[in-house]
């Protein structure tokens, strides 16, 4: 388990509401593997930010993760190798929250995801 509790930030809660609306996933841990997965595919290391856990939102890994969790804390340990970043439990959890917060601002700032039609048109690009 990378963490055990993910709080979003109200900035991260409000961007989520409004693809919540445009794709009618209701679940907020729905949209958050999408973000993960979306950012971790890119191949730069996310911008080091403070992230200010401020909203309501908050899941525990499990609730995000489901029971996919091994594989999403694999995924994140492999994407730490693969940046030559030291795997220590600060390290994982820092780019798990990172990611998370790049993973949301970029599928909804391009506003290009109207409906859900559109997240999984991202799948098919990849």
């Amino acid at each position: 388990m990378i963490i055990k509790q993910i709080k979003l930030s109200s900035q991260a809660k409000e961007k989520l509401s409004r693809l919540k609306g445009k794709t009618g996933i209701k679940n907020w841990n729905v949209l958050c593997r999408w973000a993960l997965c979306f950012s971790l595919r890119e191949d730069t290391v996310p911008t080091d930010i403070p992230i200010n856990s401020d909203s309501n939102v908050e899941m525990s890994w499990y609730t995000f993760a489901g029971e996919y969790s091994e594989l999403y804390d694999a995924l994140i340990k492999q994407w730490c190798i693969n940046k030559e970043i030291e795997t220590t439990e600060d390290n994982l959890s820092k780019y798990f929250k990172l990611h998370l917060e790049r993973g949301i601002s970029y599928l909804t700032g391009t506003n290009f995801i109207k409906s859900l039609d559109d997240l999984l048109g991202l799948v098919m690009e990849a």
